[in-house]
């Protein structure tokens, strides 16, 4: 394998992941990004590793669920209605995916690659290379009502079909399991197989590592253009220099359809906002749980806890809807009854923007129009989840190795 200049374009976990893998490689590695590397969706993620989310956002039910959510400003999936061109091509390519021929073509191929970043995870935590919060104790999905508790059985039985360890139990078995965070719950499903971590540890520690491992950094600088020669890009211009390579990775998350445009590329990918909310107060919860009927994640972090939720397709913008982060927090205390999050603590709100892709799968592999150009973004609810094993596929696809897994269904080019 000959040793290649990379330049890797975003510094989120995709990105940084990428680095990574590309840097154990033996490749010389540069990576740009617009900021500081100290915001945005990797920092405010519920920071789950989820093997169960075999499902993709594009689903039977999503349709009529947007529609319906679309009236109410704290409901926990909306869509800002506005005549955007690339938002309507995003949204009929969204609709056309919503079947279940969709969703069982796709279960496979997420539950494989959640895995394979799963173990990349612990192997990196295995290393000492980067010292970083990792447990494994599974995920709670938690429902109060019969509705919730019928929906979620459908995927734990497709789950266990794909041979995936999960338990149901009552909130009796739930209180014993965590006897200092009582739940005002019907029951939960445990899925064995997932992890939590913490994010912004992560993140620093990994950014730390490249860098003292010889990966050079340029932050906050705007990709302005690409100098390409028929399909061959030779140099990126930034808003403050130019930088040569052999090969470049687009792993630019929510901004990852307009930076291709200067391709010539057509990528189909909205910006998704999240918000999250973090208690440094002792609230008992030692388990990660989804709480189904409000659609927030809750995650015991290093230090503090998180509570996270909402997807808000609004454009790319840093705006906080306060009602969405109202709800998350009534959430918090409906499901958490002894809990209150203090006006302290969602005063300090952030928000991050995922990047959708119109299907819900990630889009990672090489475009036709250029030859030295590796697509990693559209990840979607699960680019935390995924990093790593994006990063090892890029990694791969470079360094011309075979592939861990199969690409196809991540095509970007997919119909």
């Amino acid at each position: 394998m000959s040793r290649k200049k990379v330049i890797v374009i975003g510094g989120g976990i995709v990105g940084l992941s990428t680095a990574y893998f590309l840097l154990k490689e033996g490749h010389e590695v540069s990576l740009i990004d617009k900021d500081k590397l100290d915001s945005g969706a990797s920092h405010v993620n519920a920071g789950y590793l989820t093997p169960s989310h075999i499902v993709p956002l594009a689903a039977p039910g999503m349709i009529s669920k947007g529609i319906r959510w679309m009236f109410n400003a704290s409901s926990p999936f909306y869509i800002k209605p506005r005549l955007d061109r690339d938002l309507i091509r995003w949204g009929i390519k969204f609709m056309k995916a919503c079947t279940p021929e969709h969703v069982q073509g796709s279960m496979k191929s997420l539950l494989d690659i959640n895995l394979l970043s799963k173990k990349l995870y612990l192997e990196m935590q295995q290393s000492e290379e980067l010292d970083f919060h990792l447990e494994t104790k599974g995920l709670l999905m938690a429902y109060k009502t019969a509705h919730a508790e019928k929906e979620e059985a459908e995927v734990v039985s497709w789950a266990k079909d794909l041979g995936m360890q999960v338990k149901q139990f009552s909130r009796e078995e739930i209180l014993k399991m965590q006897p200092k965070a009582p739940m005002d719950i019907a029951g939960a499903y445990w899925y064995e197989s997932d992890a939590h971590s913490t994010p912004e540890l992560f993140m620093r520690n990994l950014k730390k590592y490249l860098t003292d491992n010889g990966v050079r950094f340029f932050l906050e600088e705007e990709v302005v253009s690409f100098h390409k020669k028929g399909k061959y890009i030779h140099s990126v211009q930034t808003s403050q220099a130019s930088y040569l390579a052999d090969e470049f990775v687009i792993a630019t998350g929510a901004w990852s359809e307009n930076v291709l445009k200067e391709l010539g590329i057509r990528l189909s990918v909205q910006a998704g906002k999240g918000y999250r909310i973090n208690t440094t107060e002792q609230t008992g919860i030692s388990l990660p749980a989804i709480l189904l009927e409000a659609k927030v994640a809750v995650t015991p972090m290093e230090g503090f806890t998180r509570f996270g939720g909402t997807m808000e397709i609004s454009g790319i913008n840093k705006r906080i809807n306060t009602k969405r982060v109202a709800a998350i927090a009534k959430a918090a205390h409906d499901y958490y009854p002894e809990l209150r999050i203090s006006k302290a603590s969602i005063n300090e709100v952030r928000s991050g923007l995922r990047p959708l892709s119109p299907d819900g799968l990630p889009f990672i592999g090489r475009h036709s129009a250029v030859d030295n150009l590796v697509l990693a973004t559209g990840h979607s609810m699960m680019g935390w989840s995924l990093g790593p094993a994006t990063g090892k596929l890029v990694s791969e696809l470079i360094s011309n190795q075979s592939q861990s897994m199969n690409l196809k269904p991540f095509a970007p080019e997919r119909s």
